[in-house]
């Protein structure tokens, strides 16, 4: 007889079904969980240590903090820095000196998104963790040297976390196959299209054969092909953090094969942006700054086409506007390429900041009134349009004492090679002069 009043427990996510249970179901992650590797050294001599785990989502970080409180036989506690404060650690230390106090085990602190905490938050640890009362492991899909307090970082070794590879993930696919409701059977179109939206993600293929499942028993078929597959999947954009390391590391992509003068790649690039939900804007001002560090005046109108793109992205928007970006990027690629201008600018700002402040020669300074005049301000400055080819040859227009630098080395490229000639001429020019003196 059925009980009218029991629990329906509901069915946990295939993702936590399929949670390894011990390190050996852990799939991926070899270069620290083999032989002699750091993370395998850490279980198999039982010695627990401080660490941040940093890798992009669904590669096991959550998983591995788990099986380290199981093997350390420790207390586990697990916090979000997303929803927790301060309060709430202090709580967990409580929760972790009354382990210690009431069975003798050792706490183990879990701190997912730890990037998300502030200075004092973080801060808030490092006692603890210095009196051996926690031993703290921190999550995070950003960059650590970044987002964690150098204190809190000098404590814990830094691991990273590798996606899932292609070989790794198909591994789990048949895992997770054993766990549907009903035996599927997929093509092999049907498993590298899986494969690759999953794209290095063991939760997000996890989540997608479930909703494959769904599709397929609504459908009355156990057959899986890649139709069903695209059908069922309304989310199948690639992994892009809009403000992650993912973010900055295309970023990154797009940058170097603009400067390597590949136009294939750079396209590569900006579509995979564009693609995962990049603000088309952003990469117009990424743009922008390209054509200002890498081109420079070895071609000055990548400049103002890389403007020109960005304002008509703003007229049409999207889709349409984007085709205005790319035209830009090709641009770039295959302008010639100089980052003098760029490296004079930096090498200026450096002397700057370094040197004292000089003041401005009497004769380089303006004189509206006639107190100014008398004073000396402007006398035996030239005027070059009075002179002969509109240039002052020897004369200086840098402080008194300091020595005339050369900031700006133009290269033979582009519009460049006849600047470079230019200015040797005029340094010819003023060599001559100053010889006269």
């Amino acid at each position: 007889m059925n009980d009218l009043f029991a629990r329906n427990e509901p069915a946990a996510p295939l993702a936590e079904r399929l949670r390894p249970r011990s390190l050996d179901e852990v799939v991926g992650q070899a270069h620290l969980l083999g032989p002699g590797k750091p993370l395998r050294l850490a279980f198999d001599t039982g010695k627990m240590h401080s660490m941040i785990l940093w890798g992009p989502p669904g590669v096991g970080k959550t998983t591995l903090a788990r099986l380290m409180a199981q093997a350390f036989n420790a207390e586990f506690i697990a916090i979000s820095a997303v929803l927790t404060g301060v309060k709430d650690i202090r709580e967990a230390v409580q929760r972790a000196e009354l382990a210690l106090q009431q069975s003798g085990r050792h706490t183990i602190l879990f701190v997912d998104e730890v990037h998300r905490f502030n200075k004092s938050q973080q801060d808030a640890f490092l006692p603890f963790v210095e009196q051996g009362l926690l031993t703290f492991i921190g999550a995070t899909t950003e960059n650590p040297s970044f987002e964690v307090n150098s204190a809190l970082l000098s404590r814990a070794a830094v691991y990273v976390l590798q996606p899932l590879s292609e070989s790794d993930l198909a591994s789990l696919l048949m895992r997770a196959l054993l766990q549907c409701s009903t035996p599927l059977e997929l093509s092999d179109a049907a498993r590298e299209l899986i494969v690759g939206y999953a794209d290095g993600d063991a939760r997000r293929l996890l989540n997608m054969v479930e909703q494959i499942d769904t599709a397929a028993s609504a459908a009355g078929s156990n057959h899986v092909d890649e139709t069903l597959v695209r059908d069922a999947l309304t989310q199948s954009l690639k992994r892009f953090d809009k403000g992650g390391d993912q973010f900055y590391e295309q970023i990154s992509a797009l940058h170097k094969a603009v400067r390597g003068s590949s136009p294939d790649a750079t396209l590569y690039w900006l579509c995979r942006m564009l693609d995962g939900g990049a603000d088309p804007l952003y990469v117009g001002r990424r743009i922008v700054r390209m054509a200002s560090e890498d081109i420079g005046l070895a071609d000055p109108r990548a400049l103002r086409m890389a403007l020109d793109a960005c304002e008509t992205y703003e007229r049409l928007g999207s889709p349409e506007g984007e085709l205005a970006l790319a035209e830009a990027a090709l641009y770039l690629a295959v302008a010639p390429k100089s980052n003098a201008a760029y490296s004079a600018y930096n090498a200026a700002r450096a002397l700057i900041r370094d040197d004292k402040s000089r003041p401005v020669p009497e004769h380089l300074r303006n004189a509206p009134t006639k107190l100014m005049k008398d004073l000396g301000y402007g006398r035996d400055y030239r005027y070059a349009h009075d002179e002969t080819d509109a240039y002052v040859a020897g004369e200086n227009y840098f402080p008194e004492g300091l020595e005339r630098q050369r900031f700006y080395e133009p290269t033979e490229r582009g519009l460049e090679a006849k600047i470079r000639a230019r200015l040797a001429e005029l340094r010819t020019r003023d060599d001559a002069a100053s010889n006269k003196k």
